[in-house]
């Protein structure tokens, strides 16, 4: 069984598209005996892999304990994951595709807010004169709280986002967000904006591989076909 090289693939979406045009393009066919909504493939010239298709976020979990050899997924799940995690990954590639930036976005009618110096202000003057925390709605908890604090923001809350993050200030759910965009219009369209120094990371597809594989057989000759 530890002979098979298993390949994580984004289960859905645009990255998943996007994936499986580099196999299309290195002349690797994925063969599903089920159809269109098999969890698993298989690759007509190459016998001894496994294609799963996994959530992004799993993807990178699965890297960390070596149950997946190669996987793709966005450079933003791997900072958001723990450090022990990221110790186990290796990103070999960085595509040009999956391209978004993690920002803080603030509601249009903060006119008085521009900056994370100005937000800072904000987040005391919540605490002084509410008596509240000011709340930061994200699926990013561990790179916002990072990164708010290393620039002097300390009064905020995370709220833990699982579905459409621009909604939450907008229903009483948080102040403002941080989220993943690839054009900002998103956010436009709902009255948000980002803060001129608001970004956070910027990310893109990568194809990475977990450190436990890199002695497997077989594993180096399929890194150098699907990167060439």
């Amino acid at each position: 069984m530890n002979k098979i090289i298993n390949i994580g693939i984004p289960s859905k979406g645009r990255l998943k598209k996007d994936v499986l045009e580099i196999f299309k393009n290195k002349k690797l066919k994925l063969i599903s005996l089920r159809g269109t909504r098999d969890l698993f493939a298989s690759i007509k010239k190459l016998p001894k892999v496994k294609i799963i298709y996994l959530h992004a976020r799993e993807i990178i979990e699965r890297l960390a304990d070596g149950s997946l050899d190669i996987g793709f997924s966005g450079y933003d799940l791997l900072k958001e994951s723990q450090i022990n995690i990221q110790k186990k990954i290796s990103v070999l590639k960085k595509y040009n595709f999956g391209q978004a930036t993690l920002v803080v976005a603030i509601p249009d009618e903060w006119i008085d807010v521009q900056t994370i110096a100005d937000l800072e202000e904000i987040a005391f003057e919540f605490k002084d004169k509410k008596n509240k925390m000011l709340r930061v709605a994200t699926k990013y908890p561990n790179l916002t709280g990072e990164f708010l604090f290393s620039k002097g923001v300390t009064q905020f809350k995370l709220v833990n986002s699982s579905g459409a993050t621009e909604t939450y200030p907008f229903t009483g759910s948080s102040e403002i967000i941080t989220d993943i965009t690839s054009s900002g219009e998103t956010l436009k369209a709902n009255n948000l904006r980002v803060l001129k120094d608001g970004e956070i990371l910027k990310s893109q597809a990568c194809m990475m591989v977990s450190k436990l594989s890199t002695k497997k057989k077989g594993i180096r000759k399929l890194l150098n076909l699907l990167s060439k």
